[in-house]
């Protein structure tokens, strides 16, 4: 198996990435080789720096990137040699089983589309994260960023995304799904929640246990916690905010130190023809390993395959 690395995205590349790849072959050994996308000369550098010989990953050269500022379609279509146009290149042509990246998340996410594509009969692709609950385990809630409004029947999808996902790598299984609203009756919410309660709620196609409230997303209530992207992504920076506030303070908690992003590495992109996973932009060297492994992990776990079965 081979695996892709975009070098040039994020804030603190190359180096970071490329440190990153050092640590995650480490961990991964046989289980798979890295591909990184960027310049050929400083990765050497970098490599020389470690003690580690110029051959230790193959790599695709380029020295030009998509900057986080940069319109992402445009930008795209404009860079054809950029480090993420050439990672989906790749991830087409079957040469890497995954594509991971720090960059600019918008241009990952553009690269999904018109590269790979979304998988027939997904109306949106949908971007996760996972929360810490305090059993041990995490909760994934989705939708975090991508789709700021949605219909019913695409939060019911979610459901769908979100429980493969949580069978497929967090080894849920039958995992709970809930809806995210302002109260656990029915009948609570806006009409969008409203509606799509009533989708959720005779379905067979995953373990709906109805609306959790905000004081249900880190109690382990549900596995799966269903929400448009707007609400998602305050949820997850309201997430990161906090930890960010423990840390100032100098608490020392055990439960609170798995809110540290750097542990889960990056999000796939759920409903894409491909293994596509998007780090953080901040991401150190730790971040970067554990993103690369998550994309090993979801390959494996032929995520997307299994998608694409349920979807035909």
């Amino acid at each position: 198996m081979k695996v892709g690395l975009d070098v040039l995205g994020g804030d603190f590349a190359p180096e970071a990435n490329v440190l990153g790849a050092i640590a995650a072959r480490e961990e991964l050994g046989d289980r798979a080789s890295i591909v990184l996308f960027g310049d050929t000369e400083t990765i050497h550098s970098i490599l020389n720096e470690n003690n580690l010989p110029s051959d230790t990953f193959e790599i695709v050269q380029t020295n030009e990137s998509i900057e986080m500022g940069e319109h992402p379609t445009k930008a795209f279509v404009k860079k054809p040699n950029s480090s993420v146009a050439l990672g989906f290149q790749h991830l087409k042509s079957g040469e890497i089983d995954a594509f991971s990246s720090t960059g600019n998340s918008g241009a990952m996410l553009v690269g999904a589309m018109y590269t790979i594509r979304t998988i027939p009969g997904v109306i949106r692709p949908c971007i996760t994260t996972a929360f810490p609950v305090l059993n041990g385990g995490v909760s994934v809630i989705l939708d975090v960023g991508i789709n700021a409004e949605c219909k019913p029947d695409v939060l019911y999808q979610f459901g769908i995304l979100g429980s493969l996902l949580a069978e497929q790598i967090y080894g849920i299984p039958n995992p709970k799904v809930g809806l995210l609203n302002i109260g656990e009756e029915e009948e609570k919410g806006n009409m969008l929640s409203q509606s799509a309660h009533q989708l959720m709620k005779d379905s067979k196609e995953f373990n709906f246990i109805g609306n959790i409230e905000g004081r249900d997303l880190y109690n382990g209530k549900a596995d799966v916690i269903v929400c448009e992207g707007f609400t998602g992504n305050i949820v997850l920076k309201q997430a990161e905010a906090l930890y960010t506030l423990i840390r100032k303070r100098n608490v020392k908690d055990e439960y609170f130190e798995r809110f540290n992003y750097e542990i889960y590495g990056g999000t796939p992109v759920l409903g894409v023809n491909g293994n596509v996973i998007i780090g953080h932009g901040i991401s150190n060297a730790n971040a970067v390993k554990n993103m690369i492994k998550l994309s090993v992990d979801t390959a494996e776990a032929k995520l997307a395959e299994r998608i694409r079965k349920v979807f035909k």
